[in-house]
Parts: structure tokens; C-alpha cells; sequence
């Protein structure tokens, strides 16, 4: 019986098989366009055609699935018309994170962010990286204490999780990342909210940039 046939009287049976097939589609088992072999997948997680088909709907709203009607699901092709769309988008969230972490975030906000720059430090291989780059953005998002924000950012990080991949894979992006990542900490710990917008709006975009000229075959 697989993991994912033991959670079927838990609940999350629906959450698991989403996190697993999110996990395929991130580590470049399937490539873009191809196919989603629902046949396969189905044997590999032990369920059936339903739950994997709810998954697939749930990572399309995602950005990483094209659902396709009769002709079964593919690996969402990556749009760079909609890549730039999606981190100008996020600039403007970012700013506004900026602004509010700095002067809300309580002691228990500060901890976090903190272990989580350290973490960030520790850390060079990419996909754990990527991972715990995601911490430390969600934890200065969280900072905020607006939940209406705290939800559009989570959906829209979804929708750019796996361009993350193209870059962090980048050593020299890596480190140009975690420099950017040090200047944000001087001005969140400064409590100097334009500063830290700025400087979060500024990575945002630098990491945007990077994301395109990658997606072009082009250097850091």
C-alpha cells in the first residue's frame, strides 16, 4: 500500500496527492508540454482517475497544469508574456509587504524571519534553497498581519514557485540572491519600512529578470 493509499481515511487525501504530483511537475520529471500519464500516476500513488483529476485542477489554478478537454492534461508550457506579467504583479505585493512587516511585525514575527535568514545561509543546494526561500518571503508576508494579503501572496508565489527553480539552479544567481536577502535584513531590522519596501521590491524585480533571460538561454 503507497503513503498516499494510507492517508485515504485522514482527510487529506486530497492535499497529499496535490503536494505529490507538485512535486513531480517541480523536479522536472515531466517537461513542459508533455503529457500527464494519469494511467501511470494513478498505479504510482494508488488511487484512482477522480482524486488525481481533482489534484490536476487544483495545480492548473496553480500555473502548472493545461487541462485540456477530451484530450487529457499536459505540463503548463511557461508563457514569458505571462512570466512578466506575474512578477509585476508581485512587485507591487512586495512593496506593500515592505511596508507594513517593518513596523507590525511582533518579536515573534522577528525570530522567525531571522532563523529563516540563517537557514538561508546554511543552505547552497538549490532545491533546498528554493524551499527555504519560500519560508523567508512567506515569513515577512505573514508579518504583515493582513490576511487578505497573506492570501493573494500565497497564490500568486504558487504561480511562480517553479520559475524559481530556473534560477536558483544558478549558483551565481544563488549568491546574488542572498546578498539582496542581506540588505533586506539591515532595513527589516532597521524597522525602515519605504527601505524595506524598495529593497523587496528591487529583488523582486532583479529575480524576474534573471527568470527571463534563463527562460531565453541567456547567462545570469
Amino acid at each position: 500500500m503507497t503513503a498516499l493509499a494510507q492517508q485515504k481515511d485522514t482527510g487529506t487525501l486530497h492535499e497529499q496527492i496535490v503536494n505529490e504530483l507538485r512535486g513531480v511537475l517541480l523536479n522536472g520529471e515531466l517537461g513542459y508540454g508533455a503529457r500527464i500519464p494519469e494511467a501511470q500516476l494513478c498505479l504510482r500513488f494508488g488511487i484512482s482517475r477522480t482524486p488525481l483529476r481533482e489534484a490536476l485542477k487544483v495545480l492548473a489554478a496553480e500555473g502548472f497544469v493545461e487541462l485540456r478537454p477530451n484530450r487529457g492534461s499536459i505540463v503548463a508550457p511557461i508563457d514569458p508574456v505571462e512570466v512578466a506579467h506575474l512578477f509585476e504583479l508581485k512587485g507591487a505585493i512586495e512593496h506593500t509587504i515592505g511596508r507594513l512587516a517593518a513596523v507590525r511585525a511582533t518579536p515573534e514575527d522577528r525570530a522567525r524571519i531571522e532563523h529563516a535568514h540563517a537557514e538561508l545561509r546554511a543552505h547552497a543546494d538549490p532545491a533546498v534553497y528554493t524551499a527555504l526561500n519560500q519560508e523567508f518571503h512567506r515569513a515577512l508576508a505573514a508579518a504583515t498581519h493582513n490576511p487578505v494579503l497573506l492570501q493573494t501572496y500565497d497564490n500568486l508565489q504558487k504561480r511562480v514557485l517553479r520559475l524559481r527553480f530556473v534560477v536558483n539552479e544558478n549558483p551565481t544567481r544563488v549568491a546574488q540572491s542572498f546578498d539582496e536577502h542581506e540588505h533586506i535584513m539591515v532595513a527589516f531590522r532597521a524597522r525602515a519600512r519605504l527601505d524595506l519596501a524598495e529593497r523587496l521590491e528591487e529583488h523582486n524585480r532583479l529575480t524576474g529578470e534573471a527568470v527571463m533571460r534563463a527562460l531565453k538561454g541567456e547567462g545570469a
